[in-house]
């Protein structure tokens, strides 16, 4: 049965979506036979400009969410941190393999730490969550648009276009490019919601059949309560690239706790709220979790808000 797979062209994209289509025809036993389809989005196309600028959110899925709407592929596969909060009529999302790494990296040919940069250093991200985080960190340095594949930016980084970077430890492993940079701890940079997670996108119907059986068998089920309740909190917040937001879900022995943040671009304010769940929890617990943070984050970033206007 021919399966085909709506990607991103960029190395690591279709490496995900490799990954994906082995672990499908293996749970099918073979009779999913998946056929890789590479599109080149928008967001592919717009290399100098940051994309809050251009649209936000969407701008590397939308041409394979249509492509799933109109058949030209079943599935879409996607990082989850570049998804929309809301998906296109009659579409579903599924998480889907086990998250990988969900810190960040810092990259730098001549320094291992942020605070190893010097006053006035260059830092390259085309990220308002990293910007943010780092000038709340360290507002000496110097924040340019740094965008392109992983490949590209590490050229970049090694013909001293900047003095350091950001890449998500998740598509490093992936690329087995383990070794390089220093990983940050995610209680230091919090990192993007969804990062680390794979999720797959197709239409609701198509969920009864063969394919959903493979896409639920492939599927982890602690990713399953990251994915979502991270997305709750980031629909809450109305979440996309134009703000600095951050979140994500741990697990220690005494349960689960999301964390989340919201930024001033320029890094001087910072809102943080933190709740927590047994280790019993269900998938509805998590939703309601990422709601109830987001809820109460943007209480916090609103009264704010309202206090100046009315100072």
């Amino acid at each position: 049965m021919l399966t085909r797979i709506g990607t991103r062209g960029s190395p690591l994209a279709v490496l995900q979506a490799e990954k994906v289509a082995d672990a499908l025809k293996q749970a099918s036993n073979g009779t999913l036979q998946p056929e890789i389809v590479k599109f080149t989005t928008r967001g592919d196309q717009l290399l100098s400009e940051r994309l809050s600028e251009a649209g936000g959110k969407g701008l590397f899925t939308r041409e394979i969410d249509q492509a799933v709407g109109d058949g030209r592929v079943d599935i879409g596969v996607h990082s989850l941190k570049d998804m929309p909060g809301d998906l296109p009529d009659g579409q579903i999302l599924k998480p889907v393999l086990v998250r990988e790494d969900a810190r960040d990296v810092f990259l730098s040919e001549r320094y291992r730490h942020i605070e190893d940069l010097p006053n006035g250093a260059v830092i390259g991200t085309a990220s308002l969550r990293r910007e943010a985080q780092v000038l709340s960190i360290r507002p000496d340095l110097k924040v340019v648009t740094f965008r392109g594949n992983v490949q590209t930016r590490l050229r970049k980084l090694k013909s001293g276009e900047v003095d350091a970077t950001f890449l998500a430890k998740a598509g490093l492993n992936r690329l087995n490019l383990t070794e390089i940079g220093t990983p940050i701890p995610l209680r230091e940079m919090l990192p993007a919601c969804g990062q680390g997670i794979i999720a797959v996108t197709l239409l609701e119907r198509a969920l009864s059949g063969l394919l959903g059986e493979a896409l639920a068998m492939i599927a982890d089920q602690e990713t399953v309560y990251a994915a979502n309740a991270e997305r709750s909190m980031l629909k809450e917040l109305d979440g996309d690239c134009r703000t600095p937001i951050a979140g994500h879900l741990f697990k220690d022995a005494r349960g689960w706790i999301l964390k989340g943040e919201v930024l001033e671009t320029d890094g001087t304010k910072k809102w943080v709220s933190e709740e927590r769940l047994p280790l019993s929890a269900d998938l509805p617990d998590f939703r309601k979790l990422g709601s109830d943070v987001g809820l109460d984050l943007k209480s916090k970033v609103e009264a704010v808000i309202e206090r100046v206007k009315s100072s």
